[in-house]
């Protein structure tokens, strides 16, 4: 990694509290240079080079975690805060959390409740994390069969980006992260800079160190609109383009689909219940899924899968009464909330199943 990278700054108003978002060339160094090696490690169990980063930190304040949607449930968050509570957690302290999406979610909820609000750290060690999740401030956890049903808005104090990482993921978690971005592209009307990126798709496969211009774009995308909606109140809620149809693919696949991947086929079932809606013309259906195709799961819900689809569906926490709630679209940029009764999408999407060719 070359030294430039520090220099890539992004800083964050919010109205918890001002964050920063750095691109580090290493992150043992940053991590000696904020001087956070007394604060409290949580990392993930299975991290390429955990071991030396544990190291840095006292061993009584290092937590590993086996990361997976499993353990981001309430008990899950409720052992952690004893973990840190039995190793004399004190409210000045500071937590710094290295690992992908559950680590931030289990570190953020926790750290919101803890004390009523402890300080925390996040180093993002995904493709998904580094590009979308790490701002905002939003942490989901699971409970029960519901995904992502309880959470809150807790920013860390910073925010600390390795490129290096991502040279040790598995292609699998670069399609997901790929995913994320595509998403905030076409929201906001870049599906240009999405056809770009998706002309090297092979090339980031192998070499997703070198995405660093889509993930700052990706994260500007974003901080624009979390600035003027950081609780999900108005315009931040066109993210969940793709991702009322993702959610009931990752349940009903048994989190086999990652969620980037299901959200790719989630926007690509969005603009195909557009289309067929008359939101937008089959032209349009087909350019957009030209950009998509390549990151488009190959997954079709069995006779058996169905009815655990369809009632996933119709627990999605942006659900109003007996309609479903999802993000449509007009087009690149055009995308608009939608509550729709949830007859006609079901037979839809049946028949995007039925009839889909990528």
């Amino acid at each position: 990694m070359g030294d430039s990278l520090i220099s890539k700054r992004l800083n964050i108003t919010s109205r918890v509290r001002d964050y920063e978002v750095s691109f580090v060339a290493d992150l043992r160094k940053a991590l000696g240079s904020e001087r956070l090696s007394g604060a409290f490690l949580i990392i993930d169990a299975d991290l390429p080079g955990a071991a030396a980063i544990k190291k840095l930190f006292t061993p009584n304040r290092v937590i590993s975690i086996k990361a997976s949607e499993k353990s981001k449930t309430l008990e899950g968050c409720t052992v952690l805060i004893k973990n840190l509570t039995d190793r004399q957690f004190r409210r000045n302290d500071c937590i710094v959390a290295i690992g992908g999406g559950v680590i931030e979610d289990m570190v953020g909820f926790a750290a919101t409740i803890l004390m009523r609000g402890v300080e925390w750290v996040f180093c993002p060690t995904t493709l998904l994390a580094q590009a979308d999740s790490c701002i905002g401030g939003k942490s989901s956890i699971n409970m029960g069969p519901y995904k992502n049903l309880l959470g809150s808005f807790y920013p860390p104090r910073k925010i600390l980006i390795d490129l290096a990482f991502l040279k040790t993921l598995p292609e699998d978690q670069i399609r997901s992260g790929i995913g994320e971005i595509l998403h905030f592209y076409l929201v906001a009307g870049q599906d240009k800079l999405a056809q770009q990126m998706m002309s090297g798709y092979a090339k980031y496969l192998k070499e997703p160190e070198k995405l660093q211009s889509f993930i700052l774009k990706s994260l500007a995308i974003k901080k624009a609109v979390i600035e003027r909606d950081e609780f999900d109140k108005g315009e931040r809620l066109l993210f969940n383009y793709g991702h009322t149809f993702g959610h009931a693919i990752e349940s009903v696949s048994g989190y086999k689909i990652n969620h980037g991947q299901a959200v790719t086929m989630g926007m690509d079932i969005a603009n195909y219940l557009s289309w067929r809606m008359g939101y937008i013309q089959k032209g349009t259906y087909v350019h957009l899924q030209k950009i998509l195709r390549f990151n488009i799961p190959l997954f079709r819900p069995s006779r058996a899968q169905w009815p655990r689809f369809c009632e996933a569906l119709s627990k999605d926490k942006k659900n109003i009464g007996k309609a479903l709630g999802c993000i449509l679209t007009r087009g690149p940029g055009k995308m608009f909330k939608a509550q729709i009764p949830m007859d006609g999408p079901v037979a839809l999407i049946r028949e995007y199943f039925t009839e889909r060719r990528v």
